[in-house]
């Protein structure tokens, strides 16, 4: 089986067969991830070159170590570092990377619709590591793989995510991800970081974490993004803590072995209580692992069409 298209650029384009193929050659790569000696030929001959104008760590780390162990060729640019302080366009900057023989772009971008825009001109794939408050595709698979990895199922789960809805890439995904795959959604947090039309995705918004959660299968929390935020959304990151932080009074109202997820990176004691973060359910650590192994497999098959 191979995607649709060449590109990777957002869970709302993808088949839940796609999705499913997808997780399913995650699987073999998390066995490789495993093993003492991380190294395949499986991207021998190709190059990847991760083009990020935002900051990243677990992204851009897990795409370039993913690349790495697979033997594939990768390169970093960022916008300080690039002809953009030139004035060169972003479309220019593709076509020359694409020029240069690149196989795969992985792009982080501020505005929305960035990928979709540099995948009409490249012959390249493109995958979106983040697009403004978009989509974050990567990071939805890697969080249903651990979700199956650590439930044995998605289907017929309740998911709560809660925090800032408003200005999550991740959590546009994964709502996208999870309906198809069978999941019930539910959203919380703040009424003005709840989207105004959020139900019309599909899903049941509260304005209070606690109904979210309860008996919730999953619940993920999301940072407060106070880079995308305007001012006056919240009165203080201490009160946000105090009604809506995920603490063990809160999580008792989920199921006793829901699962708690985070994108990271975490602000302690304001969206999870260190207590919460520590509990044996919690999957924190694992989603990061998890992340290589899905961009493992990401690349793998968007590699293969070109052979």
């Amino acid at each position: 089986m191979k995607l649709a298209g060449k590109d990777l650029l957002g869970m709302k384009e993808l088949s839940e067969e796609e999705i499913r193929y997808i997780l399913y050659q995650a699987e073999t790569m998390k066995y490789i991830l495993k093993q003492n000696a991380k190294k395949t030929p499986h991207l021998q001959g190709k190059t990847m070159v991760t083009l990020f104008y935002e900051n990243s760590t677990r992204t851009r780390m897990s795409f370039e170590l993913a690349s790495k162990y697979m033997s594939a060729n990768a390169a970093n640019i960022t916008a300080s570092g690039s002809s953009v302080n030139k004035g060169e366009t972003l479309i220019d900057t593709a076509k020359t990377l694409d020029d240069m023989g690149t196989d795969i772009i992985v792009i982080r971008h501020q505005m929305s619709g960035a990928p979709h825009l540099i995948a009409k001109h490249v012959k390249a794939s493109v995958i979106n590591a983040g697009d403004g408050m978009n989509e974050h595709p990567t990071q939805s698979l890697l969080d249903l793989f651990t979700i199956k990895e650590k439930l044995g199922r998605l289907e017929g789960l309740k998911v709560a995510i809660v925090g800032d809805i408003a200005h999550s890439r991740v959590a546009r995904s994964n709502i996208y991800a999870l309906n198809k795959l069978g999941s019930t959604v539910a959203v919380g947090g703040p009424s003005t970081l709840l989207p105004k039309d959020i139900e019309t995705m599909g899903v049941r918004a509260y304005k209070n974490v606690e109904e979210a959660i309860t008996d919730a299968d999953v619940v993920m929390c999301l940072r407060l993004q106070k880079e995308r935020q305007q001012s006056g959304l919240l009165p203080s990151m201490r009160e946000y803590a105090q009604f809506f932080g995920i603490n063990e009074k809160r999580l008792a109202l989920a199921k006793k072995d829901a699962l708690v997820m985070h994108p990271g990176p975490v602000n302690r004691g304001v969206e999870l209580c260190t207590e919460v973060m520590d509990l044996p359910r919690s999957v924190i650590d694992e989603q990061v692992t998890n992340g290589v192994a899905v961009r493992m497999a990401v690349l793998n098959i968007l590699a293969k069409r070109s052979n």
